[in-house]
């Protein structure tokens, strides 16, 4: 019982079908966004005024969170439970992944809230250490299901399932 999860990572590279690829191609924008956001955090820690900064700031972030919620929607309601039936969801990688969502989401919109009160300078750079916090959560977030959830779908995945992947990502 010991190797079965090795087993699903498995040691290879791994050829990726459509599904898969669109979530992918998801992970890389919403991973080029995330590094923006960050110098922009990077630029407000070193600006004198920080006002223009920090609401520039608030609306990428704005606009990263809505990308972001849809892209882990599509996790959550068709890859996830897809991938349920052969591994299960109980303290396995679903609910770590579940779980790094909901953090993340939870930093983002912690961010929205407090910044939208707050305009005193020093409360900026408070309330962008937690888009700082996100970054890093979510840049090894997409790296575990590239690297290990991913994977493991496509060892699993029928064709069938694999084509019920793209159609409902995609779609």
């Amino acid at each position: 019982m010991e190797g079965c999860m090795s087993s699903l990572i498995g040691n290879g590279p791994v050829e990726f079908s459509k599904g898969f690829e669109k979530l992918l191609e998801e992970h890389v924008s919403l991973r080029q966004q995330l590094e923006a956001l960050l110098q922009m955090v990077q630029l407000l820690n070193q600006q004198e005024e920080k006002a223009e900064v920090f609401a520039d700031l608030r609306k990428k972030v704005s606009a990263f969170f809505k990308e972001l919620e849809a892209h882990s929607q599509k996790e959550e309601s068709i890859l996830f439970p897809m991938l349920e039936t052969y591994i299960g969801k109980s303290g396995g990688p679903i609910a770590v992944m579940e779980y790094e969502h909901e953090e993340a989401k939870r930093l983002i919109q912690s961010f929205l809230t407090q910044s939208d009160k707050e305009t005193m300078e020093e409360n900026m750079v408070t309330h962008s250490l937690l888009i700082r916090e996100a970054h890093s959560l979510l840049i090894s977030h997409f790296m575990k299901e590239e690297n290990v959830l991913f994977p493991m779908g496509e060892r699993l995945f029928s064709e069938s399932e694999k084509e019920e992947l793209y159609v409902k990502v995609a779609g």
